[in-house]
């Protein structure tokens, strides 16, 4: 009896200015060990650098690649959320796998995904977010955002057990729930992939986590875009929790306390007591310590920057915490979408 056939897959990637690692992480995308037909769906922001270009390249090259092509659609917005509905629906195929610009598929990725689609019954599997630099500074920040005291215990920085989760790391979907869902939310310029995996749970249907899918990421490549990124998702991680108040943890309130008490403890020291260093101090000791294990195999150059690269994320992110409006979350929370269920989802 001759073997089935995978099912065909499209690859949708978000770009804006990845001129320097999007035609790597397409390369990566093209080699997959499938035997299925893929497509890649490259949807393109307001770039002001190469990325259009490279794009075009792309697609010239893989014009007559029968088994897997690379189309660009257009995201004027630049936005991630409306780049991702963009490219969903211009593919056609039944698996959906999201790739960004800088991230880096492991060579069985998709067919492991689509696996583990059949194995577990899932709307959506993920695993880990595997970064790796290129330079001191990035093996820097790799080596934080993969260390608990970097990221505290979540699962696809990390690693752990396969199983169910509330949310992973970018995702391979079935169609369906995606088009169940009506895509992602385009109020959530961040955190969009959390919020469509609630309501995909809210729907009965189950997202799955399994170490054995890597993805290769690239880190931001200076303190400034570092700290922009980390204050973004400090920003959107409250807007979360106002919108849905079962999802704060304590390792969400880690790096806002963290910023609060070190405010404190410069301000006490500095006016009424100098024993208020001690708290800042304190800080600045245990991150040292921490990098030494996170810092591991490193050169020196990038192990001295482990610490910077901590405090950077720790405190960027406390502060958008901290100053993300009300405002904002009243936007996001009229948008709410209700989760569609569909035939067959189990009921919760």
């Amino acid at each position: 009896m001759p073997q089935q056939k995978p099912p065909a897959v499209s690859v949708i990637m978000p770009v804006l200015n990845e001129e320097r690692h999007l035609r790597d992480s397409v390369r990566h995308i093209l080699e997959q060990e499938y035997a299925g037909e893929m497509e890649v769906v490259i949807a393109l922001g307001p770039s002001t650098d190469r990325t259009d270009e490279i794009a075009a390249e792309l697609v010239a090259e893989t014009a007559s690649n029968e088994r897997a092509r690379v189309f660009t659609v257009p995201n004027p917005t630049g936005r991630t959320p409306a780049a991702l509905n963009a490219a969903i629906k211009a593919s056609r195929h039944p698996i959906v796998v999201r790739v960004d610009g800088h991230g880096m598929l492991s060579l069985n990725y998709i067919a492991t995904a689509v696996r583990l689609l059949e194995e577990t019954g899932a709307q959506n599997v993920g695993g880990i977010m595997h970064a790796e630099g290129e330079n001191a500074w990035e093996e820097a920040v790799a080596a934080a955002m993969t260390s608990r005291i970097g990221v505290g215990n979540a699962a696809f920085h990390t690693g752990g057990a396969a199983g169910e989760a509330d949310t992973v790391y970018l995702g391979v979907f079935r169609r369906e729930a995606l088009e169940q869902q009506g895509g992602y939310n385009e109020e959530f310029i961040r955190a969009q992939d959390w919020e469509l995996n609630f309501r995909i749970r809210e729907a009965g249907g189950l997202i799955w986590f399994s170490p054995e899918l890597k993805v290769q990421y690239r880190p931001r490549p200076s303190v400034r875009a570092l700290a922009k990124q980390y204050k973004d998702y400090g920003r959107w991680r409250h807007v979360v929790a106002r919108y849905h108040s079962g999802s704060i943890n304590a390792r969400y309130l880690a790096p806002p306390t963290a910023l609060c008490a070190i405010a404190a403890g410069t301000a006490i020291g500095a006016t009424v007591n100098r024993w208020g260093f001690a708290v800042p101090a304190a800080y600045l000791a245990a991150i040292v310590a921490g990098s030494v294990p996170a810092g591991k195999g490193l050169p020196l150059k990038s192990r001295a920057q482990i610490p910077v690269a901590l405090a950077t994320m720790h405190m960027s992110w406390g502060w958008g915490f901290l100053t993300s409006p009300r405002s904002l979350a009243r936007k996001v929370i009229a948008s709410r979408r209700p989760a569609v269920r569909a035939p067959g989802t189990r009921a919760e």
